[in-house]
Order: structure tokens, then C-alpha cells, then sequence
């Protein structure tokens, strides 16, 4: 769903109104005038504006609802990015889930406990209000109706609603298991949503279009959410048990520390041209190919005999004078390899993730249980790795794309991901450390 417009800032959360909010808004004070109309409740004028308020104050209990949610995930830690108001209601987009099932259960809990605190307040308005004006009175009765059905709609026990959140973390909380709760209550939620997909089929053809509409909007979005949970699931899978030697690419080239920087500046120019010629390859060290990858240009890697002595960059050639060139040796200028961002090759992917997640590592030197250099690792061979896994066969333009922007193909959002892992428990900390 797109993100759609930003028209406020709430405790520094975003809040954003998804273009259809504005069909479900109208929507909403039709039916409301209709309901509104039988009663009398005045002039035609005076009839759409208590519509169009009501339902205008449906949807600040929605976002009150939601700021419960924000609130209290805030209290635990979690970065709310925004909440965004669309035809559903509304959602609010956190940056990972809670470290533990307590805090999950907390925030799930918050949004339903806002609901019915508004309910029971309107429903005690009423007769005040009522005394005012008989169309105010009717007005905070149904804004107490409604906010007591969005409470305990929100709590049935499937995924994505609340009371799936909490059965979740209740899974969580006896089986010590995230993703078993996960699976315990996305299954409950795909139930659900075939019961309302089947149900409102039976309405519609009974005659009652509306309700029977509405039900299966409901489970076409609800077995919508139950599969992207589930490919959630798949992908945290793969993200655990894929390898980085799976994703690992030979993008370094080698020179001997014994060479002038003059072969350096050709071992450059030819990595940007093919067509340049270069100096004689050390046996192995070439790339096949590697030039007419785009994005990143190789790391070159200084061996000394057959031994590993370090890496160099372009710093020698920007800083002496090309006269210089000739008489300097590669090895005088090599820094130490462990100075390159590295990662074992039999780390599993996730830890791959949380170390390109850091935006001053673009690319990461992938080392055998020896630790001497194999190949390298970056964003788009990983990414590629990941939907292969996932059985996704990603277009060559969408992966050249990548591969010119150093990101993952398609957005893949594999950060959040990995982050979640690891703060839910589903992997441990300590197998983060890489070199």
C-alpha cells in the first residue's frame, strides 16, 4: 500500500491519509444520512453535516486507536515510522517488533483498549447530548457502537488484527517460539477470512449486497495479509539457513605488491574498459567480466608471492604525481586487508544483511575458514540469492538497476527483516559477530 499524503506529525509520527480514505469517507457519510434521515434529525443541510461529522469522528477513533498502538510501542522501544489512515481504517508502520512477547502483547492490546474506552465514553454521553439536540444524541450513540464493534472486531484471534497480535505473542510467550506464534495465528486468520469470504457470498445472494460486500472485502484482504505473513515466514527462513558463499561473487582484482603503480592505473583503467589494455594478469586474479558489471568497481587485493599482503585504493595515484608512477611499488602503498568490511562464508545470510544495513559498507570481503579472501558480497548478489530461494526469477533490467544502485532488486526490505530476527530471539545476538 503506498505510503499516500503526510498532513500532520503526532508525538513526532508521521500521519499520512491514503487516497482511498477519501472514497470510504464519503462512503461513510452517505450511509450515515441514510440512517440519520428516518429520524428526522432536521433540514436537508443539517442531515449531511451530522453525517459528515460522524463519520469524520469515526476516523479520529480509528487514529486514536492506532496511537494506542503507536504510543505504547514507542514505550517499548520500537521507532514508529507513521500511521496512515486508508479504506480499511487505519495502520500503523513500525520499524521492527518488540524484543519480547510481553511487549508485543502490550501494543496489540493498547489499540483495542483505546476503542473501548471510546465506546463506553460516548455510549455515557449520549443522554447529555441527546438533551442538547436529538440528532447529537444519535450521533454519539452510534460513535459508541462503532467504537465497541471495532474493539471487538479487532480482537478476533486471527493475523493481521489485533487478536491475532495477541495470540501471537501468547504462542510466543508458552512455546518461546515468534515463529510459531506467527504460524499459529496466521492460520487462525486465514480461517477467519475464508469464513467472511464464504459468509458474505451467502449475503450476497441472499440480497443484503451491502454487508455481504463488505465481508468479502474483508477476507480478500485478510487472506491477502495471511499470505504475505506466510512469505514473511519463508523469507526468514532462507535469510537463516542461506549461506554467504551461496550469494559470493569474485569481484577483486590482484597485483603483485612488486608492481608499479603505473600497472595499478591500468589495472583500473582496464577494470572501466575492457577494450584498454592491461599488464600481464596474475594467474587467477582476473575477473571474468567483472568490468561489464555495473555499479561498484572491483576492490584490488596486493599479493606478495602467493601470500595476501593487503588492498589498495586509488589514494597513491590522486596524491603522487604521475612521474612518481614508475618508481613506487604497490606494496609500499597496501593497506592491511583486515581494514575491508568482511564476513565469513559460511555466515548465514541475515548476518550478511545486518552488516551491508550499515551505509558505509557497500560491499563485503567474503573469507574461507582460513580467512583469505574467496570472493566479495554485495546488495544485489544477495538479493538475487534470496529470490531465487523464494522461487523468484528477477527481470535483468530490475537486476542491472540494482546492481547501479548497490540496493537490493525490487526493494526488497531485508534490513527489517534481519533486525526483527534478531531482536525477536528467532537468532541469536552472538552469532552476529563478524570480522
Amino acid at each position: 500500500m503506498a505510503e499516500g499524503w503526510q498532513i500532520a506529525r503526532l508525538w513526532g509520527i508521521p500521519l499520512r491519509i491514503h487516497p482511498t480514505w477519501l472514497a470510504i469517507l464519503l462512503l461513510c457519510t452517505v450511509a450515515f444520512e441514510r440512517s440519520y434521515r428516518p429520524a428526522g434529525s432536521g433540514g436537508e443541510p443539517m442531515v449531511w453535516g451530522l453525517a459528515f461529522l460522524t463519520a469524520l469522528l469515526l476516523f479520529v477513533s480509528v487514529l486514536l486507536h492506532e496511537l494506542g498502538h503507536s504510543l505504547v510501542a514507542l514505550s517499548q522501544g520500537v521507532k514508529v515510522r507513521s500511521i496512515t489512515l486508508f479504506f480499511l481504517g487505519g495502520v500503523a508502520s513500525v520499524d521492527r517488533e518488540c524484543a519480547t512477547p510481553t511487549g508485543a502483547a502490550l501494543v496489540a492490546a493498547a489499540g483495542p483498549a483505546v476503542s473501548l474506552a471510546l465506546g463506553f465514553l460516548f455510549l455515557a454521553l449520549r443522554a447529555p447530548a441527546g438533551q442538547l439536540a436529538p440528532g447529537l444524541g444519535q450521533m454519539v450513540l452510534q460513535l459508541g457502537w462503532l467504537n465497541l464493534t471495532l474493539a471487538l472486531f479487532n480482537l478476533l484471534p486471527g493475523l493481521p488484527l489485533d487478536g491475532g497480535l495477541l495470540l501471537k505473542a501468547l504462542v510466543w510467550q508458552i512455546s518461546g517460539s515468534q515463529r510459531r506464534g506467527i504460524q499459529v495465528a496466521n492460520g487462525c486468520g486465514r480461517f477467519l477470512s475464508l469464513m467472511a469470504l464464504g459468509l458474505g457470498t451467502w449475503m450476497l445472494l441472499k440480497g443484503n449486497g451491502g454487508s455481504g460486500l463488505w465481508l468479502l472485502v474483508l477476507g480478500w484482504f485478510g487472506l491477502g495479509a495471511a499470505r504475505r505473513q506466510a512469505q514473511l515466514l519463508r523469507l526468514q527462513t532462507v535469510l537463516k539457513e542461506g549461506r554467504v558463499a551461496e550469494a559470493s561473487r569474485r569481484r577483486f582484482r590482484v597485483v603483485e605488491a612488486s608492481g608499479s603503480l603505473r600497472q595499478l592505473s591500468q589495472q583500473r583503467l582496464q577494470a572501466a574498459d575492457p577494450a584498454v589494455p592491461g599488464p600481464a594478469a596474475v594467474p587467477g586474479a582476473a575477473v571474468p567480466g567483472a568490468a561489464e558489471i555495473p555499479g561498484l568497481p572491483p576492490w584490488i587485493l596486493v599479493c606478495d608471492r602467493g601470500r595476501w599482503q593487503g588492498v589498495i585504493d586509488d589514494g597513491p595515484l590522486q596524491t603522487l604525481p604521475v612521474q612518481r608512477w614508475d618508481g613506487e611499488r604497490i606494496g609500499d602503498h597496501a593497506q592491511p586487508l583486515d581494514t575491508l568490511p568482511s564476513i565469513p562464508e559460511q555466515a548465514p545470510l541475515w548476518q550478511a544483511v545486518l552488516r551491508l544495513d550499515d551505509p558505509e559498507v557497500s560491499r563485503l570481503l567474503v573469507l574461507n575458514p582460513a580467512g583469505l579472501p574467496t570472493g566479495t558480497l554485495e546488495r544485489p548478489d544477495l538479493g538475487e540469492v534470496v529470490f531465487s530461494r523464494l522461487g523468484v526469477r528477477v527481470p535483468p533490467p530490475l537486476l542491472a538497476l540494482a546492481r547501479r544502485h548497490n540496493a537490493y532488486p525490487m526493494g526488497l526490505g531485508l534490513a527489517q527483516v534481519a533486525r526483527s530476527m534478531l531482536s525477536s530471539g528467532e537468532v541469536q545476538g552472538a552469532e552476529a559477530s563478524t570480522t
